[in-house]
């Protein structure tokens, strides 16, 4: 039987987990699930298959992303939050009966410029302090106007803002953040949604008519001094590969690219297949491990493009062909970006098309 080398497995029992937890945390509210970037790497059309029946809305960047799930006979509501910038893009939102978000007055103009057969369903974003994407609180009595006025937009317009620092716990910019959004809102009707991920857990005043997990879902930690497991979530993706060789270094030899770790004593030396071509991150900090025979196994040398070496001096009844954990139950992707020095977002996101994908616990 043929065994696999770089691999992810998929556990989609842990994401129904996760968007369980999320209701607890959330229990008044309605739940849209952000699966932009390929659900972050863990397969768009996948993950949104999987949350049917268990969400209420989904969520993408981009408008071919929502038109691949239309395309899929994916029925729940999506949004499309970086909205559209042209009239045909506006008709492509009617023909697949998307919902989209206006973040700034030329999508204002552009609505008031059409013909839409029916009302477009939108959601108006303020910018509270993130200075990306949406419009200025002091815009927002003018533009509501227009919109309100705009024959092309549907009466039930909601509203949103985006935090910057809501993982960080104690720093109250994302408490300003919410008070703005609430007091530029307050005279309103119109369901309102404010909370990602981390507001979800750490800011409760946040968690408003609507809120929009993202990597929670998959199972990652969006708090800093938090772990996943100590939240209570399950990792949907785990990243695996297999040992191909066994060798002996001698005391003083080097290994990998440059020769950057050196042997300091007669070193039981492992190959593993997986490197940066498939997606593990090559800037790897010395410290970090894999987890081999359910033991903790540093990584020794520069990881290369398709493998990484690890020290076998406290594994010593390895085997060729054993399964390796690069992350996964027992060593969260969290912990692994931070030796990488980035954010699981981008690990999670960055794996590529040469590994293959096995489904745990599909209906």
């Amino acid at each position: 039987m043929m065994q696999l080398a770089a691999h992810i497995e998929l556990n989609l029992a842990a994401l129904k987990h996760n968007v369980a937890k999320v209701r607890e945390y959330a229990p008044q509210s309605q739940l849209m699930a952000v699966i932009k970037a390929n659900a972050y790497g863990h397969g768009l059309i996948r993950i949104a298959h999987a949350l049917q029946n268990h969400v209420d809305a989904l969520a993408v960047a981009r408008l071919d992303e929502a038109i691949r799930l239309r395309q899929a006979d994916i029925a729940d509501t999506i949004l499309v939050l970086q909205g559209v910038s042209c009239a045909d893009e506006l008709q492509a939102l009617q023909q697949y009966h998307l919902d989209v978000v206006v973040h700034t007055e030329q999508h204002v103009a552009l609505l008031e410029a059409s013909d839409l057969p029916n009302p477009q369903n939108i959601w108006l974003k303020i910018d509270t302090g993130m200075n990306r994407l949406g419009i200025r609180p002091e815009q927002f009595s003018v533009i509501l106007a227009r919109l309100q006025q705009c024959s092309s937009v549907a009466t039930a317009i909601k509203f949103m803002t985006h935090f910057a620092n809501a993982d960080v716990v104690h720093d109250m910019s994302t408490a300003k953040q919410l008070q703005l959004f609430n007091a530029t809102t307050q005279s309103v009707s119109g369901a309102k949604s404010s909370a990602n991920s981390a507001a979800i857990i750490a800011w409760p005043a946040s968690r408003q008519q609507w809120v929009r997990p993202g990597l929670m879902l998959y199972g990652a930690s969006p708090i800093r001094t938090q772990s996943a497991a100590e939240l209570g979530l399950q990792p949907v993706m785990s990243l695996y590969s297999r040992l191909i060789a066994i060798k002996r270094l001698a005391k003083g030899e080097c290994v990998g690219y440059g020769g950057q770790w050196q042997a300091d004593q007669e070193t039981l030396l492992g190959i593993v297949s997986i490197g940066y071509g498939d997606g593990y991150p090559r800037h790897i900090r010395h410290g970090a491990s894999v987890l081999l025979r359910g033991r903790r196994v540093p990584i020794i040398g520069r990881v290369s493009m398709d493998m990484l070496t690890i020290d076998l001096q406290a594994c010593s009844d390895a085997n060729i062909g054993d399964k390796v954990t690069l992350w996964g139950e027992g060593l969260p992707v969290e912990e692994v970006a931070e030796y990488a020095e980035t954010i699981p977002y981008t690990l999670l996101c960055g794996i590529t098309q040469r590994v293959s994908v096995l489904v745990k616990d599909a209906e």
